[in-house]
Order: structure tokens, then C-alpha cells, then sequence
């Protein structure tokens, strides 16, 4: 399931993560948003989403949203 559908407050497991861009998946990996880490969504607001990777929250857009896949 993408991450951008994902039910506010859960903890989910990431999958996988399909940008396209190396970089960004980089970037991505320095969070600590990488398969087998917990995300938590915490909030959706408009095409914004605030989410939970260890200690720390991040605020991603939709189209990053959509590309991290959560189990």
C-alpha cells in the first residue's frame, strides 16, 4: 500500500521506495526512511503529509507519499 492511503496514527513497516531518483532515495535513506524501518503518517493536511521515521518528523508531498510503499 502506498504510504499516501495509509490510516492516520498507525505504525507501518517500509516496503519499498520507487522515486526514480537516486538522489532522492538517498536523501530518503539519511531520515531513515528505508525498507524494513517504521513510518508513522501523523497527518495529511492538502497535498502535505507529516510522518514519523524514528525520533524525528518530516513533512513530504504527495508524490513522495505515493512512492514509499508500506506493509
Amino acid at each position: 500500500m502506498k504510504l499516501s492511503v495509509a490510516e492516520l496514527g498507525k505504525e507501518y513497516i517500509v516496503k519499498d521506495i520507487s522515486t526514480g531518483d537516486s538522489e532522492l532515495e538517498s536523501f530518503l535513506f539519511s531520515l531513515g526512511c528505508y525498507s524494513g524501518e517504521p513510518i508513522t503518517l501523523v497527518a495529511h493536511r492538502g497535498s502535505t503529509f507529516v510522518v514519523a521515521i524514528k525520533d524525528a518528523r518530516y513533512t513530504i508531498d504527495k508524490d513522495l507519499a505515493a512512492a514509499i510503499l508500506v506493509e
